[in-house]
């Protein structure tokens, strides 16, 4: 059966559609319409509205990770839609900043979105199987602290601001025709150790390929052909990126990846 993945919110506009720094992506899936993060505003909405999809039609709801770009949203889309529930991760809070220059900048999930909707959220903890083939994992690799503190990036806990470890990160992993798809909005555990997670959680299966961002905006040209070198490793087959891996960046993973990768823009379709 063939799955349809439509982008609805990315940095890259089209012709009549407006793009912002933020994502959201449409997975129609077995006659389910799943929708994964709902970027930085209501912009989605109307994205959605030119595509042709009504947002009351969402039977899945699911966020990526606790940040604003991918969750401002979500109090539009829970607002329009009453049925659909929203899948987030067990350690996602109003915990998260990124360092600027000497200041600390809220760059988290709308504050009261947890209270304010505590009846339509659904917290997930390890493995979690939303449907019949389709997942959402958890992270799985060690020491991603060490991550969040090169990229300036914290959570507030009880203690004070710690390095992010990404543990409110998930992959949402659709079981199709070609092999397992993965889809992370930001792949801050890095894109290769992402795979990997999802080749060692499902051995048994293809994995094909990842959609996404790869948080590539700010990283050397060395730096991002090693990650070119290291998805290459994986043996995945499919590449899609855009949001915060940037134009630049998807250059260079175009000229060492070749066919095997493809830009996001608002509108995109992939069909798998």
């Amino acid at each position: 059966m063939e799955t349809k993945i439509t982008v609805i919110v990315d940095n890259k506009s089209i012709d009549g559609i407006q793009g912002e720094w933020g994502l959201s992506v449409l997975v129609q899936y077995n006659g389910k319409n799943i929708l994964l993060d709902a970027g930085s505003s209501d912009l989605f909405l109307e994205n959605m509205g030119k595509l042709g999809v009504d947002v009351t039609d969402i039977d899945y709801a699911t966020l990526s990770h606790a940040h604003y770009d991918h969750a401002n949203g979500f109090p539009a889309f829970l607002d329009k839609n009453k049925k659909a529930r929203l899948y987030i991760r067990e350690n996602t809070a109003a915990n998260c900043y990124r360092k600027a220059f000497i200041f600390h900048k809220y760059i988290g999930i709308p504050r009261k979105l947890m209270t304010k909707y505590s009846d339509r959220i659904e917290v997930v903890s390890g493995d979690c199987k939303i449907m019949e083939g389709v997942w959402l994992i958890p992270h799985k690799t060690n020491s991603l602290d060490e991550i969040g503190k090169r990229e300036q990036m914290f959570r507030k806990l009880p203690g004070g601001l710690r390095p992010d470890d990404f543990s409110h990160e998930q992959s949402l992993v659709v079981d199709t025709d070609k092999g397992l798809v993965i889809l992370n909005s930001c792949s801050h555990g890095g894109a290769a150790n992402i795979i990997r997670e999802i080749q060692e959680t499902f051995p048994e299966k293809n994995v094909y390929g990842l959609i996404g961002g790869f948080h590539l905006f700010n990283k050397s040209s060395d730096e991002i052909r090693e990650v070119a070198g290291k998805i290459r490793d994986t043996g995945i087959q499919y590449v899609c990126t855009g949001h915060c891996t940037k134009d630049r960046a998807f250059g260079i993973l175009k000229q060492e990846l070749g066919d095997m990768v493809e830009q996001m823009q608002v509108g995109y379709q992939i069909l798998i």
